[in-house]
Parts: C-alpha cells; structure tokens; sequence
C-alpha cells in the first residue's frame, strides 16, 4: 500500500490536494503526518522528500514529491479511478485549470493562507486578490458551464482539479469572499464531500498551532478548541 507523507491537515493546501483525490477516489493508502513548525519538522520531512517538502506520495520503488506531479502518477498508476476526465477537450481543460491554480494566485494564497480552525468576516483584502478572485470564479463558470453537466464538481463528477482547487474552496469559505453563484454552489459542493468532511474533523482536532498561517486579524469564530 502506498504511504502518503502530509502536513498539518488545518494548514497545508499543498497536502489537501493529494490525499483528498485518493480518498474520494478509493486509493487505499497509509498517511504519515509531519506538523509544521516543530523543531524537528525539517528533519523528519526530509527522511521522506528529497526536497525537504510535503507532501510525499511512496509507492514501492517510487518516491513521487509535489502535489501535481502526484497527481498524474496516480493517474498513470491507477488509470480505472479516472483521475483526469474522461473527454479529450474536457481533460485537456481540466490539465490547463489545474497547471494554472499550481503556479498561480499567489496574492490570494498570500493574503488569505489556508486555516481551518477560523472563520473571518468579509472585508477588502486589495485589488490583487479581487483580481485572483475573479479569474478562478470565471475559471470555475466555465468548466461548469461546458462540462459541468454530469455532476456539480468543475467537471460534472469528481476529478484531480477538483482536488487541486479545493485549498482554494477552503479560502473563500474561511475569509468569506463574496463570488458568483455558480462558484458559491460549487464552494458547497467540494466542502460537502464525505472525504473534506474527514479531513476537517481531523484538523479541527489537531493539537498543533502555525504562526505562519495566522493571519493579524480578529476572527469572527475559533473552530478549534486548541489555540
């Protein structure tokens, strides 16, 4: 069975995206969690990722490190779980969103870091994150609108960009970014999946604090019982 080695669940996008298209896909695997910011946190990634980052995907012979990347290893390795959708055009789309969101919007991730364990009021957070903000909703709009019809996810059912933007999902949700209804109604379908729902009953039990993602601003709910 493949292990696959994540971060904090409340903190790390970078480990959402993997483990969530594993699991909502039915690839069974082991999960090894590092938290974050602990003084032997480099150390022991590192005894898993030549790169010294999570996540890490182990399978046999094969040590597969960043989260797109494992993402078409799972689709080479398990091709019946239909990773990628299934239509030419569709794919090729799908590949494009995914490429996009992995090298992109980085003033939305920036400003509004993934935290499961709040909840913050709506407010201006800058015209460069507006503008990050409006291509994914134009991005979502027309993936749903082409090859939305099948299911409510970007491409009617579950596929890996889907689980690319679902860090994406969790910020709109988290700091309360007003989008279009279209991007609303699919918000609340990735946080409606039973997988997301496992993964934030486990952040939300997770003991660890990351001063790096607390952003300088009163939340208007602590989901966490741990500070």
């Amino acid at each position: 069975m493949p292990t696959l080695v994540i971060a904090n669940k409340c903190y790390s996008s970078w480990s959402l995206r993997p483990w969530l298209l594993l699991k909502q896909l039915g690839i069974a695997f082991d999960e090894v969690v590092i938290p974050l910011g602990q003084p032997d946190t480099a150390d022991r990634i590192r005894r898993y990722s030549p790169a010294g980052r999570v996540p890490v995907l182990i399978d046999g012979a094969a040590t597969v490190w960043d989260s797109l990347a494992i993402v078409e290893y799972a689709a080479e390795r398990w091709p019946q779980a239909e990773v990628w959708p299934a239509e030419a055009s569709a794919r090729a789309l799908a590949r494009s969103v995914s490429a996009e969101m992995h090298s992109g919007f980085q003033a939305l991730r920036s400003a509004c870091p993934m935290n499961l364990g709040k909840r913050f009021g709506p407010r201006d957070r800058g015209a460069a994150v507006a503008r990050d903000v409006a291509r994914i909703d134009a991005l979502w709009t027309d993936a749903r609108a082409r090859f939305g019809g099948g299911g409510p996810f970007l491409f009617g059912a579950f596929s890996a960009a889907d689980a690319m933007y679902a860090p994406v999902v969790t910020r709109l949700d988290t700091y309360s970014v007003e989008v279009s209804p279209v991007a609303r109604a699919y918000v609340e379908a990735v946080l409606a999946l039973p997988s997301f729902r496992v993964w934030r009953e486990a952040a939300l039990a997770e003991p660890w604090f990351y001063k790096e993602d607390e952003v300088d601003e009163e939340p208007v709910a602590n989901l966490r019982a741990v500070r």
